[in-house]
């Protein structure tokens, strides 16, 4: 039958309103709403009309319940900035990614969860002036139970050290984190985390610059170690995750080694590709470690802005995708089973999985094969 939630799903994941689908479907807008609201059915050619105008297969709108995502229980960065239509659009990426997880953790062994507990109750206030990648401040506190100590509890936990993390995504996959993409053009949107039952997930928006994305990958995995049990979102949760990212990506006693004794725009460019962080943050991190002055943080704030630094990364660092999903794609290709093998199977257009997968679907697997048997095959990630 007819399945009214995977249609509001699909609406909403490509942004539209029912006016804006009406239009463009050429049907009246109280129908639209009477096919979402269950009431209604829509007639073959209609849902034909339906399925072009939001890019999904007609086979989409007659599959079981889709998992429908709260933004309650979605970290979200600048919610006051993000459209409602952006919103939707991104945890509309998000269902479409579980159901995506759940057809590939049907056939392979992924790496089991090892994210520990670190939360804690109490506040945190707000640190040094000036912005870094987040949009709100950074807490200064190092003390036992802050985002720094957690940080550093995180890395001793995985036997880090206080070398700079050279794969991000990489590093998340290894610990049982499934991560993917959001491929939604809108700088409002950075990325989103959460909990789905015992799965830590994180979506990213691949836009933005490479050291953006190593940013928000940490942030998000601040939000998933510090704020498993409460509701992610507040300023004073940004902070704390914007914080913990800070110290996950700059450790303490590596930036303390590394930092010269004169802080310049040219220092912080080329200090930046150790940690591959952006410069803004770098900035901040060593302002915070007390290793600047408030009038050499200012002033390198505003030099970077004159360079257009805050928006257009110099020496930007190459995009990181996941080499777990090129493992599962590799195996796929191997087996002869193409693009469009697995887009039937999970009743989704090639491009919605290539969205969804860093474009690897698309890479890494042929347009079409031989119908080959998708068999469960055990993978591990090799870190």
């Amino acid at each position: 039958m007819f399945n009214a939630a995977r249609f509001s799903l699909a609406r909403q994941r490509r942004g539209m309103t029912m006016k804006a689908l009406a239009t463009k479907a050429g049907v009246s807008e109280r129908s639209i709403s009477a096919y979402e609201a269950g009431g209604q059915e829509p007639e073959r050619v209609t849902l034909l009309r339906i399925s072009e105008a939001l890019g999904f297969p007609e086979a989409f709108f007659f599959g079981d319940e889709p998992e429908i995502l709260s933004p309650d229980v979605a970290s979200f960065r600048s919610m006051s900035k993000m459209t409602a239509r952006q919103k939707n659009s991104a945890l509309g990426a998000g269902a479409l990614a579980l159901m995506l997880n759940d057809w590939i953790e049907g056939r392979f062994n992924l790496p089991a969860v090892d994210l520990p507990d670190l939360g804690r109750e109490r506040p945190v206030t707000s640190g040094a002036p000036g912005l870094a990648d987040g949009d709100v401040d950074y807490p200064v506190e190092s003390g036992e139970g802050s985002p720094e100590a957690a940080a550093s509890t995180l890395r001793a936990h995985w036997g880090l050290g206080e070398l700079p993390i050279k794969n991000m995504i990489k590093l998340l996959e290894s610990r049982g984190v499934r991560v993917y993409s959001l491929a939604i053009d809108a700088k409002e949107v950075d990325a989103f985390s959460m909990w789905h039952g015992e799965r830590p997930y994180i979506f990213l928006n691949t836009f933005k610059s490479a050291e953006h994305c190593r940013f928000d990958a940490a942030h998000e995995l601040g939000h998933l170690v510090l704020h498993r049990h409460g509701s992610p979102h507040g300023p004073d949760i940004e902070r704390e995750a914007n914080a913990f990212a800070s110290a996950f990506l700059m450790p303490k006693a590596s930036v303390l080694a590394q930092a010269p004794r004169q802080v310049t725009l040219p220092t912080l460019v080329r200090l930046k590709k150790y940690w591959s962080v952006s410069v803004a943050a770098l900035n901040y991190r060593l302002h915070t470690l007390g290793l600047t002055s408030d009038w050499v943080y200012r002033t390198l704030c505003i030099q970077l802005a004159e360079e257009g630094y805050r928006t257009k990364e110099p020496e930007s660092i190459p995009h990181e995708r996941s080499l777990l999903l090129e493992k599962v794609f590799g195996v796929l290709k191997e087996e002869g089973v193409s693009r469009r093998d697995v887009a039937a199977q999970l009743n989704l257009s090639p491009d919605e999985l290539g969205a969804l997968t860093f474009g690897l679907v698309l890479n890494l697997l042929p347009g079409s094969g031989s119908g080959g048997r998708i068999r469960r095959a055990k993978l591990t990630l090799v870190t």
